[in-house]
């Protein structure tokens, strides 16, 4: 798949599925948590947000390492054939002060809903810093986009 189609396609996923699956690092096992989320145009960065006080959030200051799964599933027996599954690798960081606002309208446009969530002093919001999208169609056609990320 061409470089700009694959984008298209992550941009049209991305933006259509409201949630995905964050696995972070829990000593020595996954960890994985149902995440509202956003992205950026650029597909960069994922943006989410989490209370401080989370096992998550805990997992994140250890090791910053993350993979993000978002699909497209109905629950259906022909998704085995039609659903698509990204998963985004890279870095979990804090959002920079000169972004925040910009970072914070980018995820408050998507989920409107979580306004006093987002905006609690116990909650962090965080971005993904992608390294690369693997994106699994058909069963197991995955196509790869690297986003260069560091």
């Amino acid at each position: 798949m061409q470089n700009l189609e694959l984008r298209r396609r992550i941009d049209r996923i991305l933006s259509a599925q409201l949630q995905g699956v964050l696995a972070t690092q829990q000593h020595t096992q996954p960890y994985t948590s149902l995440m509202a989320f956003a992205h950026t145009p650029d597909l960069r960065y994922l943006i989410f947000a989490t209370y401080r006080d989370t096992q998550k959030h805990a997992n994140l200051l250890l090791n910053s390492a993350v993979s993000f799964l978002i699909d497209d599933r109905s629950n259906d027996p022909a998704d085995y054939q039609h659903a698509v599954a990204i998963s985004a690798c890279g870095r979990a960081q804090t959002i920079p002060p000169d972004e925040l606002a910009n970072c914070l309208a980018i995820y408050l446009t998507k989920h409107p809903t979580l306004h006093e969530f987002a905006m609690s002093p116990d909650c962090a919001l965080l971005r993904v810093a992608v390294n690369c999208y693997r994106v699994v169609s058909q069963f197991q056609s995955t196509d790869l986009l690297s986003i260069g990320n560091p």
